[in-house]
C-alpha cells in the first residue's frame, strides 16, 4: 500500500488501534490465533474482556484475522 491509499475495511483502524492501546497490530492478532477456534464474536468479547479493548477495535481485528484466514 502506497503513503496515497488509505486502508480500507477492518484495516482502516489499525493506526487507532496501535495508538490507543500501545502494541503493534501483530500483538492482536498473535492473541487471537490463541482463540482461533472460537466464534466471531467470542473472539470479540475475548479481546473487550481480557484485554480491555474497545469493541469497534476487538471486531475490527476479528474481522480482519477473519478475512485472512478466510474463515
Amino acid at each position: 500500500m502506497t503513503s496515497s491509499e488509505k486502508a480500507q475495511g477492518p484495516a482502516s483502524y489499525f493506526p487507532s488501534i496501535e495508538k490507543t492501546y500501545g502494541k503493534p497490530i501483530e500483538h492482536w492478532l498473535q492473541l487471537l490465533d490463541t482463540v482461533k477456534n472460537k466464534k466471531h464474536m467470542e473472539q470479540v468479547a475475548f479481546l473487550k474482556e481480557q484485554h480491555k479493548i474497545g469493541h469497534g477495535h476487538a471486531n475490527a481485528l476479528v474481522a480482519y484475522q477473519r478475512a485472512q484466514n478466510g474463515s
